[in-house]
């Protein structure tokens, strides 16, 4: 993978808007479509679109009622933009760098939240990860019953098998169903490798679960 659309860390912002939602994170090279239809959320759009085209996406804290967020999470710079005839945005984010918030600012104007991000902990996000010793074999044979457990279907086993490491860990920690605070440690894991264990422990406690859930019913 190439780097993450060509940004620098000079030129990474010294203010972002925050998309705050539960059990939704993203990681750099990862593509994350969204549907925006709350006022608030196509007004913190249409001010990303004049403003570098960059959204934090952010976790709130499963304790605050929506009002507190974590410390960490991941911009996206908006790759693509529709609008229906509705009056939706539909709009996909690929995924540039972690950031921490080191303020957040009062609500714009808009309602939207926004704020100071700092950068330096991840400017390594900027160049994609060439760890390749993440033991694919023994990933595949756990997401295999994972998704039989979840009764999820695949038919892209081939493609998977062959795909870049980085790309197969982080599109994973992005689109299987964990809880916040799951998505929340995959996306502070410090490394691939850290981030690849994570994965793999939570996919086989998924499948365990499930396992033991559908043996307790019958």
């Amino acid at each position: 993978m190439t780097d993450a659309l060509h940004i620098t860390a000079g030129q990474l912002p010294d203010e972002i808007v925050l998309f705050p939602l539960p059990r939704v994170i993203l990681l750099p090279r990862v593509q994350l479509p969204l549907n925006i239809f709350e006022p608030r959320y196509l007004a913190m759009v249409d001010h990303a679109m004049s403003n570098g085209r960059m959204i934090g996406m952010i976790q709130p804290k499963p304790d605050g009622a929506g009002d507190t967020v974590f410390k960490t999470g991941c911009a996206g710079r908006i790759a693509s933009f529709n609008e229906t005839d509705d009056g939706r945005y539909l709009i996909t984010l690929k995924g540039v760098c972690r950031f921490d918030v080191a303020e957040e600012l009062p609500l714009a104007a808009g309602g939207y939240r926004h704020a100071k991000p700092c950068w330096k902990n991840y400017h390594h996000d900027l160049a994609s990860d060439t760890v390749t010793d993440i033991c694919r074999d023994t990933m595949m044979v756990t997401l295999r019953q994972y998704l039989d457990k979840m009764q999820m279907f695949c038919d892209k086993w081939e493609t998977i098998r062959h795909i870049e490491c980085e790309k197969l860990i982080s599109t994973l920690s992005v689109v299987c169903p964990f809880s916040t605070e799951e998505k929340q440690a995959l996306l502070e894991a410090p490394d691939l490798p850290a981030r690849a264990k994570i994965l793999h422990a939570l996919l086989e406690i998924a499948a365990k679960e499930e396992e033991e859930c559908k043996a307790s019913c019958h």
